[in-house]
C-alpha cells in the first residue's frame, strides 16, 4: 500500500525519472512461456478473435475491429504486410512515438502488426496473439540512446500491467503485446481521453435492439450494422458488438 508520504513523493520521483528506473529494474525483456502464457490469456479474456486468413484480416477492418496505422511524422510502418491492429494498439503507437522521436531524434519503426495465422513464420509460438491484431513489432535502432529510451518506458509499462515486452534478436526487434482494457484504465488514471480513439464493445441483453443500442450509444442502427458487418437489423441476446468510436 503507497503511504501518504510516498504519495506526496511520486511525482517529483516520476519528473527525476527516478520512479521509472526503479520499476524497469525489477522487469525483464527477456520473454518467457509465462508471458505468452499471459498474452494469450489476455487475448482470450478480451474475447478477440485469432484470425487464419488474409479474407479474415480484411473483414474485421471492414468491420471496425482493425484500423490502419499509416505512419506519420513520428512513426512508420515498414515490412508488414498488414498494417493493422486493434485501435488500442494505434493509439499506444502513436502516443510512444511522440515521445520517442521527441527523446532521441528518430521515427519509431513498426515492423509487423496483425499477422493471420496462415501468415506466421514457421518458428511463431502457437500462443501468439499476432492475428488478434493486439502486438506490435518494433524495430531495435542502432542508436544506443533510442534504445535505452524505448527499453525503458516498455519496461516501466510492463510494471504497470499494460503490455508485455520482449527483447528479440532474429531480426532485431522489440514484441510488444498490448493489454487493451488495462492501457485504457492507465491511461484514465493520466486523465487521457480516449473516447474517441478506441472502439467500445457490447454485449447484448435480453429485450436490446440495435435500435435501443445505437440510442444508448450515440450512434445510429446503420453504423451499428456497418461496423458490426450486419445485414439485418437482429441481434441475439450474448452477442457480442462493436460500438464505433467515432459515435461518443
Amino acid at each position: 500500500m503507497t503511504t501518504p508520504h510516498l504519495s506526496r513523493l511520486l511525482p517529483c520521483l516520476v519528473a527525476a525519472g527516478l520512479l521509472s528506473a526503479a520499476m524497469a529494474g525489477a522487469q525483464s525483456l527477456a520473454g518467457s512461456k509465462a508471458s505468452m502464457v499471459r498474452q494469450n490469456r489476455q487475448a482470450n479474456q478480451h474475447d478477440y478473435t485469432f484470425l487464419r486468413t488474409a479474407s479474415q484480416v480484411k473483414e474485421f477492418v471492414r468491420r471496425g475491429r482493425l484500423v490502419e496505422l499509416p505512419g506519420n511524422a513520428h512513426y512508420q510502418v515498414a515490412t508488414a504486410s498488414f498494417p493493422y491492429a486493434r485501435p488500442e494498439v494505434k493509439l499506444f503507437i502513436e502516443r510512444l512515438a511522440r515521445q520517442y522521436h521527441h527523446a532521441c531524434g528518430e521515427p519509431l519503426v513498426v515492423t509487423s502488426l496483425t499477422r493471420p495465422a496462415s501468415r506466421q513464420p514457421h518458428n511463431a509460438s502457437p500462443l501468439s496473439v499476432h492475428p488478434t491484431g493486439m502486438a506490435a513489432d518494433l524495430r531495435r535502432s542502432t542508436r544506443a540512446a533510442c534504445r535505452k529510451f524505448l527499453e525503458g518506458s516498455l519496461l516501466t509499462l510492463e510494471s504497470r500491467g499494460v503490455l508485455e515486452a520482449t527483447k528479440e534478436r532474429r531480426p532485431p526487434h522489440y514484441h510488444v503485446s498490448l493489454f487493451p482494457a488495462a492501457y485504457t484504465r492507465y491511461l484514465a488514471g493520466r486523465g487521457v481521453s480516449t473516447t474517441h480513439a478506441v472502439n467500445k464493445r457490447y454485449r447484448v441483453s435480453p429485450g436490446d435492439s440495435l435500435w435501443t443500442i445505437a440510442r444508448r450509444h450515440g450512434t445510429t442502427v446503420a453504423g451499428l450494422q456497418k461496423a458490426n458487418g450486419l445485414r439485418s437489423s437482429h441481434v441475439e441476446p450474448g452477442q457480442r458488438l462493436v460500438i464505433p468510436a467515432q459515435a461518443r
